[in-house]
């Protein structure tokens, strides 16, 4: 029997090392020619051309009058050389904007260069795979099917002992100018079984307005845990799904959660186990590293547990036991039919691994306080300007006598 690859330590030396320049330029340049990274950054252009204009507005009078007084002088027939003295200011004026130009340019790309660099060494030096863009990623966690233009940035990706994946994900909503992006840092964990939709809204990341997650969820289905696990995290699951998720969520994984994990939210959906946080979860901040790969040892060796689970409402129906009946010993064969050395089983034993349909997804809620708080913004506003055009009109009348 083989044994599991053994672990890698971790090591964040990648993140934090000296950087040489010359070195994560031509790693940039590779990474660009193989394909592996987007091309030059749009918007990194237009930053560097707002901050050459912007260059040329605060300096470009001082330039114009050394350029005017050289002119001057050279016009003037006082100076010998008087064309060549005429050009250097030019000359002078060409060789600063170039160097502006260059040092704009370097500044804007060395952050993102250095960066895929530092990301690209983590991730080989801990075992797994970096990615610097994947669009539109196929995951089927809460926060991936909203919006439009869907991406995950930094993508460090591991293969074993299980599937992992940290990353950066963006979505966009509305457009013009009521388009807002929303970012959120996100871990992915491959299950080997489908289970139940379940959702952990971890309280201490929520507002004053109540959860931060994109999606409101129906609170029929607000599932209450023993011990203080409810002060951490409220539970959803699907109606009749009470009893799997106390069955998935026991004391000890509920203390994995609430010693590790208790600033993340968390899904469960299909068979992945996501992660969600509001700051970048793929970064180059070496402890948020180590608290994430944390979470994640603490969490997997857990997992055997939850892949022993079976929806019991994928069981053969009633009439297939019948069916499956073995035959009377003795009794002959049916005409055709092949003689087996084995008895067939009179049930299944165990439900096929796979969750229910009414189970696979939890029922979404409407979020009536963000409802509640517009509608009062909004009475509050119509209240003003009918003050407004009261007073208006009051001024008007209050001249006029009967």
């Amino acid at each position: 029997m083989s044994k599991p690859p053994a672990s890698v330590p971790f090591d964040a030396r990648p993140l934090t090392e000296p950087a040489d320049r010359a070195t994560v330029r031509a790693y940039v340049r590779q990474l660009r020619a193989s394909g592996r990274a987007p091309a030059r950054s749009v918007v990194g252009i237009v930053l560097a051309a707002v901050i050459g204009a912007v260059f040329l507005v605060m300096f470009g009078p001082v330039f114009s009058g050394i350029v005017g007084s050289f002119l001057a002088l050279a016009t003037s027939g006082g100076m010998p050389g008087g064309g060549l003295f005429a050009i250097a200011p030019i000359v002078m004026l060409v060789v600063v904007v170039g160097a502006v130009v260059a040092i704009i340019v370097r500044v804007v790309g060395a952050g993102s260069g250095e960066r895929w660099w530092r990301l690209d060494r983590f991730a080989q030096a801990n075992a797994m795979t970096w990615y610097p863009v994947v669009s539109d990623p196929p995951l089927p966690g809460m926060i991936f099917g909203l919006g439009h233009g869907r991406v995950a940035a930094d993508v460090v990706r591991g293969e074993r002992p299980r599937f992992v994946e940290f990353g950066n994900y963006t979505y966009k909503t509305g457009s013009g100018k009521n388009e807002s992006t929303h970012r959120w840092g996100y871990v992915a964990v491959k299950l080997s079984t489908p289970l139940p939709n379940i959702v952990l809204d971890a309280v201490g990341n929520n507002s004053f307005l109540g959860s931060n997650l994109p999606a409101s969820l129906d609170k029929s289905q607000r599932l209450s845990l023993e011990g203080d696990f409810d002060r951490y995290f409220t539970l959803f699951c699907p109606q009749g799904y009470e009893a799997d998720a106390l069955y998935l969520f026991t004391p000890d994984i509920m203390a994995r959660f609430v010693d590790h994990a208790a600033a993340l939210d968390a899904e469960i959906v299909d068979d992945w186990l996501f992660l969600y946080t509001p700051r970048e979860a793929s970064t180059l901040d070496a402890a948020t590293w180590a608290w994430l790969f944390s979470v994640v040892a603490a969490l997997l060796d857990k997992f055997a547990q939850w892949e022993r689970w079976r929806d019991e409402r994928l069981a053969a129906p009633a009439s297939a036991p019948a069916a499956m009946a073995a035959p009377t010993p003795g009794a002959p064969a049916p005409a055709g039919a092949t003689a087996l050395p084995f008895a067939a089983p009179a049930a299944l034993l165990r439900p096929p691994p796979g969750v229910a349909p009414q189970g696979r997804r939890l029922k979404r809620g409407v979020p009536w306080g963000f409802i509640v708080i517009f509608g009062v913004i909004v009475v509050v506003m119509l209240l003003g300007q009918v003050g407004v055009f009261g007073g208006l009109l009051g001024g008007l009348f209050s001249g006029v006598t009967p």
